[in-house]
């Protein structure tokens, strides 16, 4: 082949897979309150940032039913604007500041899910940006008929969910709680409703003809009734050392009725097409990868400021420092899977006081040249301390886990 044919020939690779990449932005929509695109289409899907309940006018409705109410229509409107249908959702996360409306939640979310609802996981949240009681982002697949429901017998969650939905490639995961998937009841052992909560997310992948070590990301949920170091123990012994799913695992101030763990995630149906990616600065660890592999793509775990290696530790005082580091370390997994920050899609931001959500956005923001990607940003617990301990390591500000797909941006 001549060179300027083969010239012509990669160009024309490049446009075909730069194509794959799209922002979505509604022409009536509630307007982005930080530095995100509303929606970006992904190859196979379109992943929604979250969601509040301003109107496009930036008006706030009186009555909670119509806060949700409006929640879900902004929602819709992105997933309109991108040529789908609720029923092309296939997982959506719901953040409330009152968890005792769950149940108002509820009603109102069934009627834009009335069959076939999306996989979900719903926590109780300190706060949320610009004042709304209630936040959701969603992904959907773009071709209905990859989309199936996988249901689990006796199955009591409570929330109009589907225990998990099957696309062409994926399994999204419902959060599965630590209490008898049958009764409802909550064991009062700490360990107990963690092995309960693993079992729950097993017997969906199981259901789906999957293994846990299909699994690519997790989110664990908890209260501070359920000690970290118990769930890590346990957690660890289900999966392969060095070869764990990608995770965030994030404190949250309540879970629904009265559960206190909640495990939810992402696996992939082709084992081949699952690879754990580790930077050479990490060591391997028996409860997180740095990123693993989805086919094209890269589900990465939550960094916050922490410099690793050698006196390792939180140094930054303030938010915007401790930023910049976790960007560093997000990028270090990004480099080490021949990706960058253009090929970001999704981001979870999870500030330790929302006060501090203009300071990480002006941070965050410098690292996306073009259209950002979707993101959802929520305080998930009280805000804590901010002194120093004796070697001068301060307590973690902010985290950002991200999802980036290989493909490189058209925005």
């Amino acid at each position: 082949m001549r060179p300027i044919a083969l010239i012509a020939l990669l160009l024309l690779c490049q446009q075909t897979v730069r194509a794959q990449l799209r922002a979505v932005t509604p022409g009536r929509g509630s307007a982005p309150v930080g530095p995100y695109s509303p929606g970006i289409i992904a190859g196979d899907y379109l992943y929604i940032s979250g969601q509040g309940a301003r109107t496009p006018e930036g008006a706030m409705p009186a009555s909670f039913p119509d806060q949700v109410r409006q929640t879900l229509q902004n929602m819709k409107a992105i997933i309109e604007a991108s040529g789908l249908t609720m029923e092309h959702v296939v997982y959506t996360q719901c953040y409330l500041k009152d968890m005792t409306r769950f149940e108002e939640m509820n009603r109102v979310y069934a009627e834009y899910f009335p069959k076939s609802p999306p996989a979900r996981a719903t926590l109780g949240v300190a706060d949320l940006p610009a004042g709304t009681p209630v936040e959701i982002n969603a992904m959907a697949v773009r071709d209905l008929a990859r989309k199936k429901v996988i249901n689990l017998p006796a199955y009591n969650s409570g929330e109009p969910a589907s225990p998990g939905i099957l696309t062409h490639d994926r399994l999204f995961v419902s959060g599965m709680m630590g209490r008898d998937r049958k009764t409802g009841e909550i064991p009062p052992d700490a360990a107990a409703q963690v092995e309960m909560a693993l079992d729950g997310m097993r017997a969906v992948v199981e259901a789906a003809g999957l293994e846990l070590s299909h699994m690519v990301f997790v989110n664990p949920y908890l209260t501070t009734e359920i000690p970290t170091e118990v769930m890590n123990d346990l957690y660890a012994k289900r999966f392969e050392f060095g070869n764990t799913p990608a995770r965030a695992t994030i404190r949250v101030a309540s879970l629904p009725e009265g559960a206190h763990i909640e495990f939810t995630g992402v696996a992939v149906r082709d084992l081949k097409q699952r690879r754990a990616v580790r930077p050479k600065n990490m060591p391997p660890s028996p409860t997180a990868s740095p990123c693993v592999f989805a086919a094209d793509t890269l589900y990465c775990s939550a960094k916050s400021g922490f410099i690793p290696g050698p006196n390792s530790g939180i140094y930054a005082a303030t938010v915007e420092h401790q930023v910049r580091q976790t960007m560093r370390n997000l990028l270090d997994g990004l480099e080490e899977a021949g990706m960058d920050f253009s090929q970001v899609v999704s981001a979870n931001v999870y500030l330790d006081d929302m006060a501090d959500f203009p300071l990480m956005n002006r941070v965050y923001r410098q690292y996306f040249s073009s259209a950002a990607p979707t993101r959802t940003t929520i305080q998930q617990t009280k805000a804590g301390p901010r002194d120093p301990d004796s070697e001068g390591r301060y307590p973690t500000l902010e985290q950002v886990s991200i999802i980036a797909v290989r493909s490189g941006p058209n925005r």
